[in-house]
This record gives C-alpha cells, sequence and structure tokens, in this order.
C-alpha cells in the first residue's frame, strides 16, 4: 500500500523529521522559507495532509477541491486556518495544544519583567556605549512584586501565567473570561473573576492577553479600551497579534495613557509598525513564546501522532474539526 503524502510548510526539528519520513512519503521544506500562495495551492493538490504554521495562510481557495484530508498545524492557534471550509469538505483539522503552555508562561513573566524594569531600553543603552554608570534616578522602572495582574483568557496558557504570577512574585490576580470560570480553578491563584473587560482593565497594573485571535477578538484592545488602562498599566501580548490594535497601542504609548507594552506577536508579522519600532518603552520580541529545543520537539510529535491516528483509521487526538 503506497503510503500517504505529507507536505510540511517550514522546517521542523531533524528528530520530527526523520520520524515523519519513516513513516510517509514526507515533502520537507529544506530552505526554511514560506510557501508561496500558488507552492500551498499545489501542495493542497496532491497531498493527503497538509502541516502548516502560523505563517501558513489556509484559507477557502486552498481548501476547496484540494486532495487533503487532514490539515495537521504546528501549533496551538489555528486562526489562520478556515475552519469552515475545512468543515464543509470533510477535512479533518488538529492542533497541538499542552506542549507549549510552559514555555509560552514562562516568556509572558520574561516580557512582564522586562517591559516593567526597562530591560530592553537598558540593553540598547550599554550596547551603544552611552552607558554613564550607576545613578540614582536612572531608568527607574516599576516593581511587579504584589501588583494586580489581569489576564485576559484563561485557558491552560492563562492560568500557567497566574499560578507564576501569584505564586512567584505575589500578584493580584484578575481575569476576564467569556464564560464562567469555576471557583475552584481562580482560588489555586487567588482570583477573581472580573464582571466585563472594562472593569478589568481600569483596574490592573499588568494586563496580559491570552485570548484566541480570529474574527470574535479581532481588535479586542483599540484605542477605546486601551483608554480603560491606568497611565500606569503595562500591557503583554504573547497570544495572537490580531488582539490588538497596533496604531492605537503606538498612540497610547507615544501619548503616555499607558506606561509600557511587552510584544511577542503582531498582527501581519513579521511586519512590525514603524510607530512600535521607534519606542523605547515597548519590548518587541520575534515571537518566541514557544521557542525552546524541548517544545518544539514535543509540539512535532504532537503533530507526528495525529497524523498516525488518523491514517490508522481513527481520530486524531486534538482534532479541532
Amino acid at each position: 500500500m503506497t503510503k500517504p503524502l505529507v507536505v510540511v510548510t517550514r522546517k521542523w526539528p531533524s528528530e520530527v523529521e526523520q520520524a515523519l519520513a519513516e513513516r510517509y512519503r514526507v515533502e520537507l521544506n529544506a530552505t526554511d522559507t514560506v510557501m508561496s500562495g500558488t507552492e500551498l495551492k499545489a501542495a493542497f493538490r496532491r497531498a493527503d495532509a497538509v502541516c502548516p504554521t502560523v505563517t501558513d495562510s489556509i484559507t477557502r481557495d486552498l481548501i476547496d477541491g484540494s486532495s487533503v484530508r487532514l490539515i495537521a498545524n504546528y501549533g496551538v492557534g489555528f486562526s489562520h486556518i478556515d475552519l469552515a471550509a475545512a468543515y464543509e469538505q470533510n477535512i479533518a483539522v488538529s492542533n497541538t495544544p499542552d506542549v507549549l503552555t510552559e514555555c509560552t508562561a514562562d516568556l509572558t513573566l520574561c516580557l512582564m519583567l522586562m517591559a516593567a524594569r526597562r530591560a530592553g531600553e537598558g540593553e540598547r543603552e550599554v550596547r551603544s556605549g552611552r552607558w554613564a554608570g550607576w545613578r540614582p534616578t536612572h531608568m527607574l522602572g516599576r516593581k511587579m512584586s504584589g501588583k494586580r495582574l489581569g489576564i485576559v483568557g484563561f485557558g491552560r496558557i492563562g492560568r500557567a501565567v497566574a499560578y507564576r504570577a501569584h505564586h512567584g512574585f505575589g500578584m493580584r490576580i484578575e481575569v476576564f473570561n467569556r464564560s464562567p470560570i469555576d471557583t475552584e480553578a481562580l482560588s489555586t491563584v487567588g482570583a477573581v473573576q472580573a464582571p466585563d473587560l472594562a472593569a478589568l482593565l481600569g483596574r490592573c497594573d499588568f494586563v496580559s492577553l491570552h485570548c484566541p485571535g480570529g474574527k470574535e477578538n479581532r481588535h479586542l484592545l483599540n484605542a477605546q479600551t486601551l483608554g480603560y488602562m491606568p497611565e500606569h498599566a503595562i500591557l503583554i501580548n504573547t497570544a495572537r497579534g490580531e488582539v490588538v490594535e497596533q496604531d492605537a497601542l503606538s498612540d497610547a504609548l507615544a501619548a503616555g495613557r499607558i506606561a509600557a507594552a511587552g510584544l511577542d506577536v503582531y498582527d501581519g508579522e513579521p511586519a512590525v509598525p514603524a510607530s512600535l519600532l521607534a519606542r523605547d518603552n515597548v519590548v518587541l520580541l520575534p515571537h518566541l513564546g514557544s521557542a525552546t529545543i524541548e517544545t518544539r520537539r514535543a509540539m512535532g510529535f504532537r503533530v507526528v501522532e495525529n497524523l498516525d491516528a488518523f491514517f490508522a483509521g481513527g481520530q486524531p487526538p486534538d482534532r479541532v474539526v
């Protein structure tokens, strides 16, 4: 029997690519360049499964009339995939939950500290040779311990961030979530659930975004909602770039309506607005949330598990459609 053809759109850890090659006819991306729309469309016309990442826009145009039976996404988020089109064409879609929770939560705390203590700005000063030595009023930041942290979206990553912040830094946790959260989940981190987003934003010293992307949450943080935040507040985004209206954020930072921001994701990445690049009071990272050796390997092997289950006639354990 001919093995299924699997197309992998980006370069993956070598151990995972080897595992795929042992199981399937596999087309790997040795150059690690983003596939063009034409290349993706051709892949969808010949493959049994395609394994995309967040850098691939999987549109209805690709899905309609394709030979693909499974879209096995490398990553937990799937707002870049047209799920409705996949459902209509009876194409299964899977993702890789759980395995990137800890590393993304770690990076969130890293961004919180960097933004609060002006670490990015300080490093640039040292590297440029502008640092003139210690002085009492130099580059004063803000304390993180004991402050109030607002978490928007209380899924796996949001809860992991809350645990680190509360038990590690003594932070008081407030949560906004579209559905009610059970009392036990809140009590483990001493959290309260805000009645609405405006209430949370207005009360918190730090706000960290952990909600899904997509149309429902596009520009959830915009000129109006950013206006609810106090002037000393710091915004962190390790969720999806489209959740924040970037021009509004840049305006708020420039005008001092909020103190700082830490971003790991961008709307339209890898492009980053010049207005954000120019600001000292924003920390900018290149989408490093899951970027550890252990996590990227685990994500790949999670994809392999989904492929194996599907082509053995079963359900992918992480099926979302």
